[in-house]
């Protein structure tokens, strides 16, 4: 018995970059505020680049909250559905590149929980998510986001989300 010569590297690889693609920029919302997402494997970290406009206080400055609470949400949203959409992805089920793919719907928020631990700087952020429980329905996701140093968190937040349903 012999097995499937697997695929070339730069073919998966551009595969999930074209999804990864397709799921930020059917948002217009993520590129209003200027979050990227950078890839690796199957781990997604949301980067919001610093921009003045961004600022809440000024005399401190920091981050304003209800960006980053965007921030955070937005890392949360595409995680989730970057994970319910791997495996379609790369087993070829779900080919964003055909000219009439439609796009993915995506989870609902049912509500979304932040903890400030400290005041955002006026510097690039990261975040990244984890999907704690995925069901048909329901789903439960973790963010943590940093800015110079991975182990100080300046927030973190908790959403809880309704699934798309599949048959749509």
């Amino acid at each position: 018995m012999s097995r499937a010569k697997p695929e070339p590297v730069q073919v998966i690889k551009t595969r999930r970059d074209a999804m990864l693609r397709h799921l930020v920029e059917g948002v217009p919302y993520i590129s209003f505020m200027g979050i990227q997402f950078d890839r690796r494997g199957d781990e997604l970290t949301a980067i919001l680049p610093f921009k003045d406009d961004l600022i809440g206080n000024p005399l401190l400055p920091a981050l304003h909250g209800g960006a980053t609470a965007a921030f955070l949400e937005v890392a949360a949203i595409i995680e989730l559905s970057w994970t319910t959409l791997w495996e379609g992805m790369e087993t070829g089920q779900i080919d964003v590149t055909a000219p009439d793919a439609p796009f993915p719907r995506l989870p609902k928020t049912i509500d979304f929980t932040v903890d400030y631990l400290r005041s955002g700087l006026p510097r690039d952020a990261y975040a990244r998510a984890r999907v704690n429980r995925s069901g048909r329905r329901y789903a439960s996701v973790h963010v943590e986001a940093w800015q110079d140093n991975r182990a100080r968190l300046f927030a973190q937040a908790t959403g809880h989300f309704l699934m798309p349903d599949p048959e749509a």
